[in-house]
């Protein structure tokens, strides 16, 4: 009798917040110093699983697979297995993911500078060195506190700064970011935390 491990469970190839991951939970009785091996394969080369070298013998139940990804045009799926000493569970595959098409975004970070007369905004997204090719692009909007009536800036270019005039402003005014991206459909993320400046206040 061969005794196998649990396999792990709720595979899932996740695309998160400009990452894509790999997801499991531990199969049901399995022994503490059990430790996982993902491996992946593309549609390019179908049968051909491609070895992952920061995913071998992991205790962590994820694998950040997004920079191992050699084409980010091409669907992929991933699988993982159990081992504990000599015993080894069978593989378990997640479905197809494409990095392009499936990449969900993650909202920005602000960054937003108050001098004289002018607000100056930009963004930092959390971003892989793998993925900064990619044009990311970033809406803005401004608004006085408790107004609904929003100005809009719309596809800025990530690394891009905006200046804004607020001669004409005075009291509390808030701005609020959402990633974009154009791949065949438009895709945006949430908004970001509001971050909200006083303007032109005497005292």
């Amino acid at each position: 009798g061969h005794v196998q491990l649990p396999p792990p469970q709720n595979v899932t190839l996740l695309s998160k917040d400009f990452d894509m991951i790999l997801t499991w939970t531990p199969g049901e009785g399995s022994p503490p110093d059990v430790t996982y091996t993902v491996r992946y394969e593309s549609r390019e080369r179908m049968e051909k699983w491609i070895k992952v070298p920061h995913c071998k013998n992991i205790h962590r139940t994820s694998c950040n697979l997004t920079c191992v990804l050699r084409n980010f045009f091409v669907k992929v799926r991933a699988r993982v297995k159990a081992v504990s000493g000599r015993f080894q569970s069978p593989w378990v595959e997640s479905q197809f993911k494409e990095y392009y098409l499936d990449v969900e975004l993650a909202p920005p970070v602000l960054n937003v500078n108050v001098k004289d007369n002018l607000i100056h905004v930009n963004a930092s997204f959390p971003l892989a060195t793998c993925v900064e090719s990619f044009s990311w692009m970033y809406d803005l909007n401004l608004w006085e506190a408790g107004s609904e009536d929003k100005k809009k800036y719309e596809g800025i270019f990530r690394k891009n700064t905006v200046t804004i005039d607020t001669t004409a402003l005075k009291g509390n005014y808030c701005l609020s970011a959402r990633s974009s991206f154009q791949s065949i459909d438009f895709k945006h993320s949430k908004f970001s935390q509001p971050v909200c400046v006083l303007l032109n206040h005497k005292g």
